[in-house]
């Protein structure tokens, strides 16, 4: 029998969606103003993933992220004014400014951290996982990591750890088909990443991960069965990016014909599909959802442009206090 969603449900997953759009394009458009220093990855196309599964935590669980990673937090419940004005190096962001774009953290939320290394928060996501395993906590971590993440070393050792102590953790494999430029095709013989679980001795799946609602289902089970016991997990999320590796890339190398096929299971537009054939909603309860989320975009972005820089002093003093 197919699961029943609640109009509710599919609004609030609608309600995420869009507001990581909203707010990496809203962010394009500041990085071309000059106000984001340093690079900017966007999330663009890759929505339904952080939605998906952070729609099946709870409030103990943990994550950790990736250097495209304001998806996950936005989808954790981060408030879009100290997002923005942490992304702009604003003294009221999450990590006072100092963080960035590929630094965001929000402990109070269970986000353990963005990260600019490339794989370099599984381990971390393990230690968190052990950690609750240790303290008979009922927490489940789930570990973002990337096709590119997948090639690094530090991904098969932490697979390897979190199986043979049995877990509460779930590596959520964003494969967007790119690591920057280079194809999964190009660095590994078998492009179907969740099979290396299988050498572990860990269950895997392979699911579309533009699909909002099997990331949920997948992710859900996962978590729930983790609680009991039973991970490691590993989830590989097939996906596709909606323009370069990062904001002043072009993507030239990006195949047009595939550009189109995924513009056509875009993970926004599916999720309003979802809320309108599965929910009952009409056009204008959607539009209000939109408008609603313009509105909080905009009104982050008056908070941070108001906000005051980073504290040099304070950073100065910080810095060797730890020296």
């Amino acid at each position: 029998m197919p699961v029943q969603y609640s109009k509710l449900f599919l609004s609030g997953l609608y309600r995420q969606l869009y507001t990581i759009r909203v707010f990496e394009t809203r962010c394009v458009q500041l990085y071309r103003q000059g106000f984001i220093r340093g690079y900017f990855h966007p999330y663009l196309g890759e929505e339904a993933i952080a939605v998906g599964v952070c729609a099946a935590l709870e409030p103990q669980d943990y994550l950790t992220s990736t250097h495209r990673g304001h998806g996950h937090c936005i989808a954790r419940g981060a408030d879009l004014r100290r997002m923005t004005a942490e992304i702009t190096g604003k003294q009221t962001g999450y990590c006072k400014g100092r963080g960035g774009s590929m630094h965001i953290a929000d402990v109070s939320k269970g986000n353990l951290g963005a990260n600019g290394i490339v794989g370099g928060s599984t381990a971390i996501g393990v230690g968190a996982a052990l950690s609750a395993k240790l303290q008979g906590r009922d927490s489940v971590c789930v570990v973002f990591t990337s096709d590119g993440g997948v090639m690094n070393g530090s991904f098969g050792e932490s697979l390897n750890l979190a199986a043979a102590w049995n877990l509460p953790v779930i590596f959520v494999v964003e494969n967007n088909q790119y690591a920057v430029s280079t194809t999964v095709q190009e660095v590994s013989r078998e492009p179907q990443l969740y099979k290396r679980a299988a050498g572990y001795g860990v269950e895997a799946r392979r699911i579309d991960g533009n699909h909002v609602l099997e990331v949920y289902e997948t992710a859900s089970e996962y978590v729930r069965r983790c609680r009991d016991g039973k991970g490691p997990f590993v989830i590989e999320a097939l996906t596709y990016r909606q323009g370069g590796h990062h904001v002043n890339d072009p993507g030239t190398y990006m195949p047009e014909e595939q550009k189109e096929h995924y513009r056509k299971i875009d993970p926004c537009r599916r999720g309003r599909q979802f809320l309108m054939e599965l929910g009952g909603a009409s056009n204008e309860e959607v539009a209000a959802i939109e408008a609603e989320v313009e509105q909080a975009m905009e009104e982050a972005v008056v908070f941070a442009r108001e906000s005051p820089g980073m504290d040099v002093q304070e950073f100065l003093q910080e810095t060797r206090s730890y020296s």
